[in-house]
């Protein structure tokens, strides 16, 4: 199976292996491997519902095109999320540098103004 279609939960739950859960769904396991994935889905209420709605598949075959379609849209979706957020952040600093030299500016024009009245008198 090509390494790219199981990464159905990529950066995710690390008690789920995304092999397993392939290996169960087209009944690759053995009677021991097949009871440790039952008991990770009793443990594991994501895992059950990930399993109970990947078995609504009628054709397995189609399932690893639908998997890798859905990973294309998901690192899509994200990266697009990172781009905003990143070009919000390069919005915000110039302000901040901004408002930083604004002081700094009425700062140096206070001590001129008070230096230059004490001064006078």
């Amino acid at each position: 199976m090509n390494k790219d279609l199981l990464n159905i939960l990529s950066n995710s739950n690390k008690d789920i292996d995304n092999q397993l859960l392939m290996d169960y769904l087209n009944g690759k396991l053995s009677g021991e491997e097949k009871q440790a994935v039952e008991q990770l889905m009793a443990d594991n209420d994501f895992m059950n519902d990930a399993l109970e709605g990947l078995q609504h598949f009628d054709n397995k075959k189609d399932l690893d095109s639908y998997v890798g379609q859905l990973n294309a849209t998901l690192q899509k979706n994200l990266q697009k999320k990172k781009l905003r957020r990143e070009k919000r952040r390069l919005k915000e600093y110039p302000w901040t540098y901004l408002a930083i030299l604004l002081i700094l500016a009425l700062c140096v024009a206070a001590y001129f103004i008070i230096s230059k009245a004490v001064h006078f008198r």
